[in-house]
């Protein structure tokens, strides 16, 4: 058989083994489209599959360039250098834009964070407002807007504070030491009512005298909202703290506040105020 035709028939062998293979790509395309689609409509992971998929494809493209010329006697070393070093010269000029993109995958597909998340990265915390390819843009409490590179992200601790389940709500009240024992006691009760009656805190929790401070008998109530939204956190929060000061000053017992005792000693003799 001519050499002409024997190449021919390895290129028609090649492109339908391409052929077949990209179908296969794009089915399996299809199906993680629909799978994301179906988990969150909205996700910024759909971004990131048609470049990826592109990608793939590329990379087969080439890897039967090379070894049909390879097969038809051609050295492609020469070839395979040239591309190495190229390769390395791109690599390290599109080093940072490469990092953000892997770290950017990896972010979506660990699910570390998504649009809307309250999050903490490094010193930064705020509300995810979108995830693209370089960087994330978190909005802080002060409203400023920042970018944060997806490559820092990937590598850094980062807090989903949205993924709580529930927060920790651990408040310590401080009577006055001239409260006697019962009203201390009623304190308690006061705190146990309260917890057990507000229908977002939940039922499992602590209350118990804590310690004696320089003017207080403390009493630390330690339990959890049954949410983990930081907005309805603080309005739960709220909402005890005011059902107990309106309960404690009902039954006339006093929160301590910071005060100090002086003794002046003059001829043998104490005054106290």
């Amino acid at each position: 058989m001519p050499k002409w035709e024997a190449g021919i028939i390895c290129i028609l062998i090649n492109v339908a083994a391409l052929y077949i293979i990209f179908k296969i790509i794009d089915l399996c395309d299809k199906k993680i489209k629909a799978k994301i689609i179906q988990a969150e409509s909205n996700s910024p992971l759909l971004r990131f599959l048609p470049m990826l998929m592109k990608l793939i494809k590329a990379i087969l493209i080439f890897i039967a360039i090379t070894g049909f010329l390879q097969s038809q006697g051609y050295s492609v070393s020469s070839i395979l250098a040239g591309f190495g070093i190229g390769g390395i010269a791109v690599g390290m000029a599109a080093k940072d834009a490469l990092a953000n993109f892997f770290g950017s995958f990896e972010i979506l597909s660990d699910h570390v964070y998504r649009i809307g998340d309250y999050v903490k990265v490094n010193d930064i915390e705020g509300y995810v407002e979108d995830i693209n390819i370089r960087s994330t843009k978190i909005r802080d409490l002060d409203n400023f807007l920042i970018n944060v590179p997806n490559n820092i992200a990937a590598n850094t601790i980062v807090t989903n504070v949205s993924c709580a389940k529930k927060r920790f709500l651990n408040i310590t009240f401080g009577v006055t030491y001239s409260t006697d024992n019962e009203k201390i006691k009623l304190a308690q009760q006061i705190l146990r009512e309260i917890a057990i009656g507000h229908k977002e805190i939940n039922n499992e929790f602590t209350i118990a005298i804590h310690d004696l401070g320089d003017s207080s008998i403390n009493i630390r109530f330690r339990g959890y909202v049954k949410s983990g939204n930081y907005n309805k956190f603080l309005r739960v929060r709220g909402e005890f703290y005011q059902a107990v000061i309106e309960k404690f000053r009902e039954n006339n017992i006093d929160f301590a506040f910071p005060s100090r005792s002086i003794y002046i000693e003059s001829d043998n003799s104490k005054i106290e105020n």
